[in-house]
């Protein structure tokens, strides 16, 4: 029987020749809601094999795409970023041959007409930021072929605009409207050319994002410390884009660091299963990081990354995989003490489904904290502009200020996040999980725990309408209840569900934007009990939500 954090057994390696062939020769049924194109928190993402994720469906996006641009008057490059995945490569072909039909100027990594060429997300965004700073006119924009950390049978595109983050709904909604249009026309209306003269294309053009990415990553990390702590540093890159990028990281920047897996393999036929027996590239898992984890005992501080980049996740000999939310605290504690010349008054952005203890922490600075929906989409503006000064958010995704306090990336960037890491243990001598424990000791120890359930797609609407008028309790589990929302505090954006907080416990309900399941994240300061209680109203809620929509 498969065994979570054991290599995958044969069976269960995918078939990717299977996978890239039902991407070219399986049509998708626009009349289908599941087969019809779908931009959730993270792009368009789905598996081949399920109509899903096709090859008209990235044509369709893309033509939406260069009509999108040609309306907002984007007139720069456009970049493209593409990770490991099988299906990356398949719809990184079916883009170039619709830009370049369309006479649009992008700009590949160099190495991509020879089958490499990996870009990490965050590679792509300082790129967009890099072209565009002092611009008013050509500025470019980018698309990264990626379905994150999912499975690999998975594919997924996403684009981001001019400000270099995340695309927003406003504007993402504008282009799946008008690809699912362009699928129901039988893409009548898309131009395309074959991939051989798209390649050649005088609009193809390569550039390396690689070496001024890494080298600019000096004005974000404290270089010479680590180097003068002689760290040493393991990295696992779990077979993605960043696969190319330790190395020259750790020649450019004189670092002791050792690549623990160089393997790419679009079938990840070498991961550890994941807790549901699914091959599935999460640094943030246990199960999928077992083969670091195992090597803790041999570094000083180890990390590793998702297929695109744009997650970390923190292995100490002290603690082994550090939590997401303990980390992000731990980052946010440190950053702020350590880098003098960032703006006084820059926010301290956290997704209101990340941890309380970085509020805490946050009040202990007396730096402003800015509580957004869930998306990294939604620190994008403050990132840009230096308002805030770090984003981060409960799924390992987070980005700061270069040191002088300018912007570096409106992306999430797992990279800088390791070497943070890096950082923070040749700096204090003491590695994050240790930073950690202090915080424990001066705020208590919160207990956090998300619970996912299936749910339809009626289901999920009305957990969309839960409103604070539906709390008529004036506790939560024991405690008075000190806040409801359903707009986020910081930005008063709608969160899509609702948040209930007491001083020592919260929990929020919000519908997947990308899965057919509801989630329940709840937070405890005063125990496993508390948490319980916590989560036995939260569910009763939902229940309610549901039997009053008559689900």
């Amino acid at each position: 029987m498969p065994t979570p954090g054991q290599p995958a057994p044969p069976a269960l390696v995918p078939n990717v020749p299977r996978i890239v062939s039902a991407y070219h020769t399986l049509t998708p049924d626009p009349d289908v809601a599941r087969e019809r194109v779908s931009f959730g928190t993270s792009g368009h993402r789905g598996k081949s094999l399920e109509r899903a994720f096709n090859e008209d469906h990235i044509a369709a996006v893309c033509q939406a795409l260069v009509e999108y641009r040609r309306a907002e008057g984007i007139g720069g490059p456009l970049m493209i970023g593409v990770d490991t995945h099988g299906l990356s490569e398949a719809a990184f072909a079916t883009a170039l041959e619709v830009f370049a039909a369309n006479d649009v100027v992008v700009q590949i990594q160099d190495g991509r007409r020879d089958g490499r060429g990996f870009t990490p997300t965050p590679a792509l965004s300082r790129a967009i930021l890099a072209h565009n700073d002092g611009r008013d006119d050509d500025r470019a924009d980018g698309v990264i072929i990626t379905p994150s950390h999912n499975p690999p049978a998975d594919g997924g595109f996403k684009y981001n605009p001019p400000h270099g983050g995340p695309a927003g709904s406003a504007v993402t909604d504008r282009i799946e409207a008008r690809a699912n249009t362009l699928l129901e026309n039988d893409l009548a209306d898309v131009q395309r050319v074959p991939f051989a003269q798209a390649l050649d294309a005088e609009t193809t053009r390569t550039v390396d994002f690689l070496q001024p990415y890494i080298d600019d990553l000096a004005n974000v990390i404290d270089f010479e410390a680590i180097r003068a702590a002689d760290l040493s540093i393991g990295v696992d890159p779990m077979g993605g884009a960043a696969v190319e990028y330790w190395r020259p990281i750790a020649e450019t920047h004189g670092l002791d660091l050792t690549v623990t897996n160089e393997r790419v393999d679009p079938a990840f036929a070498f991961m550890p299963l994941d807790s549901d027996e699914q091959i599935r590239m999460d640094c943030s898992s246990p199960d999928a990081m077992a083969g670091l984890i195992d090597l803790a005992d041999r570094f000083d501080i180890a990390f590793g990354n998702d297929p695109d980049v744009d997650r970390h996740g923190i292995v100490t000999p002290t603690g082994g995989l550090m939590n997401p939310n303990h980390y992000l605290a731990v980052a946010v504690d440190y950053l702020f003490q350590h880098r003098p010349d960032w703006p006084d008054e820059a926010a301290i952005g956290k997704t209101l489904v990340s941890s309380s203890m970085i509020d805490r922490v946050a009040g202990r600075l007396g730096q402003p904290l800015a509580e957004v929906p869930v998306g990294f989409k939604w620190f994008v503006d403050g990132l840009e502009s230096a308002d805030y000064a770090f984003g981060g958010e409960e799924s390992a995704g987070a980005s700061f200020l270069r040191t002088n306090g300018t912007p570096w990336t409106t992306d999430k960037d797992g990279i800088i996040l390791g070497l943070l890491a890096a950082e923070i243990t040749a700096k204090t001598g003491r590695d994050p999980s240790q930073h950690y424990a202090d915080l424990e000791d001066e705020f208590g120890s919160p207990v956090y725990e998300r619970i996912d359930a299936p749910a339809t797609p009626e289901q999920k609407d009305a957990l969309r309408g839960l409103s604070p008028e539906m709390i008529d309790a004036d506790e939560l589990a024991g405690e008075p209840i000190t806040g409801t929302f359903t707009r986020a505090p910081g930005n008063d954006a709608p969160i899509g569900g609702l948040e209930v907080v007491t001083e020592n416990g919260w929990f929020a309900a919000r519908p997947s934007g990308t899965e057919a399941i509801y989630k329940i994240y709840t937070e405890s300061f005063r125990g496993e009990d508390h948490l319980k209680a916590i989560q036995q109203e939260a569910q009763a809620l939902v229940r309610a939500a549901f039997d009053e929509a008559g689900l």
